[in-house]
């Protein structure tokens, strides 16, 4: 106990002096909430790595998908490196960049206001963030708090209170600087904790082989592989289709995520994102991937603590019990590499919905005439409102984390992912495309919540991601289009003529 308390108490120091060093960069609206556009490479792809990766998939996801699909699942970490990462910096990270600075757009719900010419645009987009952000916040919670029940024996709403408190402190004394600086930290701990754990447990199974050996012996209790042994080792799995669903949620949904996307506004120049784009991939490969790896021997584990009185099988109890009887060395390195991912994530989602709020809704609506001083002052305490919102949800009883993040990706990604997309590459995305967009992803998000006619809400923001990229085009093309000379002036940002060096090009002089 003592060494688990001892790496808790610097790891909470560290967050805290980060805060109180960051402080500097928090005098104008610019720097609290891009860092004034200066961050490199390196705090950029962690920030996007940390704030991408948290307890929900260490303990939800990697526990849920890992019984249902064995190793297989590891399907889905290799999704999220290529195509939530990798993909994403290429196709998004330049063109954000460089559009977000020539509207001066500071949130995602800005950058539909400005780049489509309509304040009702941008005021439905920062409700929709300020809304769905809620219980993603809450499914931290959760996941932290039950390995922290494991470890310490520490009550939920202890859990969720400490957590809430200290990632409070340092986002409102630093703002994004203060966040990707302690994501940087935050992302080095996670790197080394996946890896000593990964080892642990495979190590306490006889090994990766015997480990294999035991889980190919376990008949598949899925309605489609039924009684099949070997599934749970197969190369897809005992549910192929079902896996594709959860693959596209958790890797395409980060393209249409504010969070996300926001960590692109605040890049500081062309190698930060060549860079960036490498370090970002890696990051997902090691972090999802062995996440998800781990999660696929859940079953060697299956235990009836695991299950509820109903006799159902408690997704998010999987890890922390897998996890229980490693030494208190390791527990502690597991505690402080989630808690790491956790806060990391909370402080992401705490900025850009307090920023969100008070630059695309109070300011010029309901705030009049706000000063530099004050955007920041209001931002500060939407931070305390949010959080504070998101604790009283959290202590209620929670629904499955999976369930809880899936229903605010599907609706947020389903409702952005196209028009921001499409927004940055094409001109003939009309307003009336972008509305139908809104109502297409929250629509099938929230519906479904009620009707159930999609079994799990991941299938369901799927879906809903997939209708925007369809819903947007088809709009376009019978609705009225934006005004040629604002196009041209929207997109001339493109065609702005630079000069670099000859180590960033090898396009060489006429010499006839």
């Amino acid at each position: 106990m003592g060494v688990k308390l001892t790496m808790l108490i610097i790891f909470f120091a560290a967050m805290i002096a980060v805060g109180i060093y960051a402080r500097r960069h928090t005098a104008s609206v610019e720097g609290f909430v891009l860092g004034g556009r200066s961050a490199g490479p390196w705090l950029t792809a962690f920030a996007y790595g940390t704030s991408y990766f948290s307890a929900v998939v260490f303990v939800g996801y990697a526990g849920q998908f890992g019984w249902k699909y064995g190793l297989a699942c590891t399907w889905i970490g290799i999704g999220n490196a290529v195509l939530g990462s990798l993909l994403a910096w290429v196709v998004l990270g330049r063109r954000t960049r460089v559009m977000s600075q020539h509207l001066q757009s500071k949130t995602m719900p800005d950058f539909f206001g400005e780049r489509f010419h309509s304040k009702a645009l941008k005021i439905t987009a920062s409700a929709i963030v300020f809304v769905f952000l809620v219980p993603y916040t809450a499914s931290i919670y959760n996941g932290l708090s039950r390995l922290f029940e494991m470890a310490f024996d520490v009550p939920y709403a202890a859990c969720v209170i400490i957590m809430a408190v200290f990632t409070g402190i340092y986002v409102i004394l630093g703002g994004y600087m203060a966040t990707a600086i302690n994501d940087f930290i935050q992302g080095i701990i996670m790197l080394g904790g996946i890896v000593a754990v990964i080892a642990a447990v495979l190590s306490g199974q006889g090994g990766f082989l015997e480990a294999i050996r035991k889980m190919a012996e376990i008949p598949s209790d899925v309605p489609v592989t039924v009684g099949q042994p070997g599934a749970f080792t197969s190369f897809f799995g005992p549910d192929p289709l079902n896996l594709l669903g959860v693959v596209i949620l958790t890797s395409l949904g980060t393209w249409g995520l504010p969070q996300m996307i926001h960590k692109f506004y605040a890049i500081r120049d062309e190698k930060s994102v060549n860079t960036g784009t490498v370090i970002s991939t890696l990051f997902a490969v090691v972090i999802s991937g062995g996440c998800y790896f781990l999660g696929g021997f859940g079953r060697l584990f299956d235990d009836t603590s695991l299950y509820d009185k109903t006799g159902n099988i408690v997704y998010d109890s999987i890890i922390p019990h897998m996890l229980s009887t490693l030494p208190d060395i390791l527990i502690g390195i597991v505690i402080v590499l989630v808690l790491s991912a956790s806060m990391s994530t909370l402080s992401s989602l705490v900025l850009t919905s307090s920023s969100t709020l008070t630059l695309d809704f109070l300011k010029g609506n309901v705030l009049k005439n706000m000063s530099e001083k004050k955007q920041v002052r209001v931002m500060q305490w939407l931070i305390v409102f949010f959080i504070v919102l998101s604790v009283v949800l959290a202590l209620k009883p929670p629904a499955f984390i999976a369930q809880l993040m899936g229903i605010s990706w599907g609706a947020l990604a389903g409702a952005f992912l196209a028009p921001f997309l499409y927004g940055l590459y094409w001109r003939g995305v009309t307003r009336a495309a972008v509305w139908a967009s809104f109502a297409c992803g929250v629509g099938i998000t929230v519906s479904n919540m009620f009707l159930h006619y999609i079994e799990s809400p991941i299938n369901a923001g799927a879906v809903a991601m997939i209708a925007g990229l369809v819903v947007v085009p088809v709009v376009s093309v019978f609705t009225s289009k934006l005004q040629k000379e604002k196009l041209d002036e929207l997109f001339a940002c493109y065609e702005e003529k630079v000069v670099i060096t000859k180590k960033r090009s090898l396009e060489q002089r006429n010499t006839k």
